[in-house]
């Protein structure tokens, strides 16, 4: 089959990758955009709309550790179309809002949207078709998160300026709906054994594609809960995206007294272009083989250096501060797509759709208030009167400090095997 055309695995991937694109760029992207929106606009107090952003992350995060069940009950296709729509009412919702109160249904509706078009979707939809270059297909998918944010958070201010906020929600949801909507019923509705086809594309009768350690055995039920792989894992995601989402948060705020909104703004993107070419890079390099817990470290130690060469620039030493955005940068697009990797092979094949969904939901239930922990951190600690506007010494202090224990979670968990 693989001869007569393109494998129908990289299409899959293909529509994971526009699923991504849009699945963040509402569920993700947008609120933060709708925080300075709403203050703006409505007066509402920064503290309530993060409240808000909160609850919409945390429902995401309920929805995403039963992702497997819903995929299993409804398909694929049916529960990626049925997010979509959730996720556009809900970001109507926002739009709508009249009162503060009326945000926290919205978020319900947005966040449960958001949970079943996030990371463990994606690694739900692309598992079934790929085992040995499973790192590239889903490297290429999660690159399409890092392409929404960097198409939707300029466009979502355009459209809102230009439209108001609720026609903007209305036309870009509308849009959002039509698009996963239709790929999801093109590429999502079948199987690999459905279409009589190999993992990989491999070729009938060549033997499985295998990389699950032999050591790893089923951990149903309870089990899982009390296996340190599992635990130590969990604990590595979830922190080093507590750190990465908070301080990417105040990034741009951070770097604009030294550089200027417009060069800020670049210096934002960079770091978006260079998560993506992290991703793509480290996804070829791990199909060679290698320990997947040690590349995460390598990876959440690129993102600590660049957390020092920030602390290190003051606020306003340009070079420091340019490559600290771009050593943090490299790593963003990696904290996401790697777990789910060291999961599939230290875990038994049944078990791995079922911990990503868990260890995605634990993360993102974490960096839920990592926006707010952070800008506590930068009320409670603000710079000297003698220090630049830009210096935020404890915020880059904390990152550093919460990207070196995800280091040692991941140390911690490392099979016999592995050492």
């Amino acid at each position: 089959m693989a001869s007569k055309g393109i494998f129908f695995g990289w299409w899959v991937t293909g529509g994971a990758f526009v699923l991504a694109v849009f699945g963040w760029g509402l569920g993700f992207y947008g609120p933060p955009v709708f925080l300075g929106i709403l203050n703006e606009t409505r007066g509402w107090s920064p503290g309530l709309i993060s409240s808000a952003i909160t609850v919409h992350y945390l429902v995401g995060s309920a929805i995403s550790s039963q992702l497997p069940k819903l995929h299993g009950r409804l398909g694929a296709d049916r529960c990626t179309q049925a997010a979509a729509v959730s996720l556009a009412a809900g970001t109507i919702g926002w739009s709508l809002a009249a009162e503060p109160w009326q945000l926290f249904p919205a978020a319900l509706v947005s966040g449960a949207g958001w949970g079943a078009t996030s990371a463990a979707a994606l690694n739900a939809i692309i598992a079934p078709w790929f085992v040995r270059t499973r790192p590239t297909a889903l490297g290429m998918a999660y690159n399409g998160a890092s392409v929404g944010g960097i198409l939707f958070s300029p466009l979502w201010v355009l459209a809102i300026h230009g439209l108001g906020f609720p026609m903007a929600a209305t036309t870009i949801g509308i849009a959002s709906v039509i698009t996963v909507w239709i790929i999801a019923a093109a590429l999502f509705d079948r199987t690999p054994e459905q279409m009589a086809l190999r993992p990989d594309g491999d070729a009938e009768g060549a033997p499985p594609a295998a990389v699950t350690s032999p050591l790893a055995i089923p951990l149903p039920g309870r089990l899982l809960w009390r296996d340190r792989t599992f635990l130590t894992l969990s604990a590595g995601m979830a922190l080093a995206l507590f750190a990465q989402l908070g301080l990417f948060t105040h990034l741009f705020s951070l770097l604009v007294p030294a550089l200027g909104a417009q060069q800020a703004g670049l210096a934002m993107a960079m770091a978006t272009v260079l998560s993506i070419t992290g991703r793509t890079v480290l996804g070829r390099v791990i199909e060679y083989g290698g320990d997947r817990r040690l590349y995460a470290c390598a990876n959440y130690a690129v993102q600590l250096l660049g957390s020092l060469a920030l602390l290190a620039a003051g606020g306003s030493n340009i070079l420091l501060l340019l490559a600290g955005a771009a050593l943090f940068g490299a790593g963003v697009g990696n904290t996401t797509s790697l777990p789910p990797l060291v999961a599939q092979v230290e875990f038994a094949k049944e078990d791995v759709l079922r911990v990503v969904a868990l260890i995605v939901a634990m993360a993102q239930a974490a960096y839920a208030f990592a926006p707010a922990v952070f800008g506590l951190i930068r009320e409670l600690m603000p710079p000297t009167a003698d220090a630049s506007a830009g210096a935020a010494p404890w915020v880059f202090i904390a990152a550093a400090v919460f990207q070196g224990l995800a280091i040692i979670a991941m140390l911690a968990g490392r099979r016999p095997h592995a050492r």
